[in-house]
């Protein structure tokens, strides 16, 4: 029985043998040995002093010649007359897969191979598929065997049934396997959120016991206050009635042994001159000794009673409330104040959603007003939450505000926040949108290329309303090559040109004339060219919607291109024999 089909299989006189052989997976192992040879007779450095020399790392297709990384670094470095030289990765040993040889396809459907023949008889080769069966045969088993009253098909239709099938249910592991690489990307996303939320909550729960036990010591300190404040009046009040008392003791004592005294005179007439008198005198200080006065005014005892068992059994019920809580719309999203800003016509906003929000959020509707005081407009929907705006009009106020959404509807907007953007234009080149053979220098205001051929690059401002002026200087200028001066749109072709495709308006020009050109159309030839010191302006008037230029101060024709609308960016092209350095915009010009 099969372990893994648990179909049952019978034996004949061969035994295992008589099995079928497995000549797809023997074909499989063939290839994967040959593959391990070839890569073992790897391609190696054509220029390595070491023995054996290293494995090859690129083929230089112009020098011919396969070097390993240290021999390319030392021997073919990517400048100077080698920098146009294009490096390939070594190609593949004639024995490899895909290498050229026989294992890539040879004779015959076997790819070079011997057909197969037929179990039971030898010299016959497979040509027929039984459908019972389920197994190749020949046409002696057709005719002999135990095939021959099976439904049977031609084994190339059956082979190309079978393997479309095989397709198609690869198809569907094939979704289910990036199904599966999209859900585990999902998980880990998920660890990473775990760990974040739990380290959010943890500051959380740290931060509210810290605020419960700040609120505990407060109240401690205002109740010991109050006990202070109790114990210093009981001592102020014992105090003044045992100087009160002292007082009153000390005069009756006096008045007693006064007394005593005069009691013991035997002249009758002397203690009746003064007896009157001194009785008035012991009645009025008996007199003084009223009921209570021997009497304590206040207790040791302290009338504050505190009831902290309510409190205590309060902090040992303190808990998480394990609930479910209803989905529903997004909170307010905090603006991140300290990271809004704006530079030239850019904005950029930030945002957060508030601690402990137990509702989802999907995405961000970023909304943003037209710089008048105009009506909000979308600009941005998404996940993230920093977004920079780029192509809006100089000198303006914009409003912006943002909301949360997810599967319940949109959360209310966020409060407004207030941004200025630059009166005046000033940029640099960009390097970051910029063809790879171009050179930038002096903080990005000094192009050069490396390159014969013309490549373009553009400025970090973008205009969209109102009038532009700037001037660029012509620092070197060889074998009389033509720089293109414009504007262009932020997809525009990089590797030709400016002015050649349909997102660039510009002027060429070289050391007699000039021409405007859009879209590979060239027009208004102008004598005057450029040369080394000479200075081209351009005058960008989105008023007007038109673009003018400038050679050294002198107007070239009339306005080169008119009903010019939308977002534009100064643009360059040049080639390795011009150097040009960007003068900064000027609200000024001729």
């Amino acid at each position: 029985t099969c372990p893994q089909c648990h179909r049952s299989a019978s034996l004949d006189q061969r035994g295992l043998r008589g099995f079928q052989r497995n000549r797809l997976l023997e074909a499989i192992v063939q290839r994967y040995q040959q593959g391990r040879a070839a890569a073992a007779a790897a391609a190696k450095c054509q220029l390595c002093d070491r023995s054996p020399p290293e494995p090859a790392a690129v083929l230089c297709e112009q020098c011919e010649v396969l070097y390993c990384s240290a021999c390319q670094l030392r021997c073919h470095p990517a400048r100077g007359p080698f920098a146009k030289h294009r490096l390939a990765p070594p190609p593949a040993h004639p024995g490899a897969p895909g290498g050229g040889g026989d294992g890539g396809g040879g004779k015959g459907a076997g790819g070079g191979r011997k057909l197969p023949t037929c179990a039971e008889h030898d010299l016959e080769n497979y040509s027929m598929y039984c459908v019972s069966c389920r197994s190749p045969v020949c046409y002696q088993c057709l005719e002999e065997g135990k095939h021959s009253k099976h439904d049977v098909k031609a084994l190339g239709a059956m082979w190309k049934q079978h393997k479309a099938q095989l397709s198609q249910a690869l198809n569907g592991v094939s979704d289910k396997a990036k199904e599966a690489k999209e859900f585990l990307v999902q998980l880990k996303n998920l660890l990473q959120q775990i760990q974040e939320n739990g380290l959010d909550y943890e500051a959380c729960l740290v931060a509210q016991c810290d605020a419960l036990v700040d609120a505990l010591t407060r109240q401690k300190a205002k109740l010991l206050t109050k006990v202070t404040k109790e114990r210093e009046h009981k001592l102020k009040v014992v105090w003044d009635q045992i100087n009160h008392c002292t007082l009153k003791l000390r005069q009756s004592t006096g008045l007693m042994e006064y007394c005593l005294e005069v009691i013991k005179e035997n002249d009758p007439s002397g203690f009746l001159q003064i007896s009157d008198a001194l009785i008035k005198r012991v009645q009025v200080s008996q007199e003084q000794w009223v009921k209570g006065a021997l009497e304590p005014k206040v207790s040791a005892e302290f009338d504050l009673t505190l009831d902290s068992e309510p409190l205590l059994q309060s902090i040992h019920q303190l808990d998480f409330i394990q609930m479910k809580f209803p989905v529903s719309v997004p909170p307010v999203p905090l603006l991140q104040l300290e990271k809004c800003c704006t530079r030239n016509n850019s904005v950029t906003l930030a945002w957060r959603m508030p601690p402990l929000s137990h509702n989802p959020v999907e995405g961000y509707i970023l909304e943003l007003d037209d710089g008048d005081g105009g009506q909000f407009r979308e600009v941005y929907v998404g996940k993230e939450t920093l977004c920079t705006i780029d192509g809006l009009h100089f000198n303006s106020t914009y409003n912006a505000r943002v909301k949360a959404f997810n599967s319940s509807g949109v959360g209310p907007y966020s409060k407004t926040v207030i941004l200025q953007t630059s009166d005046v234009a000033w940029f640099t080149f960009d390097p970051s949108s910029a063809h790879r053979d171009i050179v930038l220098s002096n903080d990005n205001q000094t192009a050069t290329c490396n390159s014969y051929d013309d490549r373009v690059v553009l400025g970090t401002a973008a205009f969209s309303k109102g009038v532009h002026y700037w001037e660029l200087h012509v620092d070197r200028y060889d074998n009389h090559p033509d720089p293109a001066f414009g504007i262009a749109r932020i997809n525009v072709v990089k590797d030709m040109m400016l002015g050649k495709d349909d997102k660039a308006w510009a002027m060429y020009v070289d050391n007699n004339r000039s021409w405007f050109m859009h879209c590979n159309s060239h027009t208004n030839r102008t004598e005057g060219g450029v040369s080394k010191g000479a200075t081209v302006g351009v005058l960008l008037d989105l008023n007007k919607h038109n673009l003018t230029f400038y050679i050294n101060g002198q107007q070239q024709g009339p306005p080169a291109f008119e009903n010019i609308e939308g977002v534009f960016m100064p643009a360059l092209s040049l080639n390795r024999n011009v150097q040009v350095n960007l003068l900064q915009s000027s609200p000024t010009y001729p």
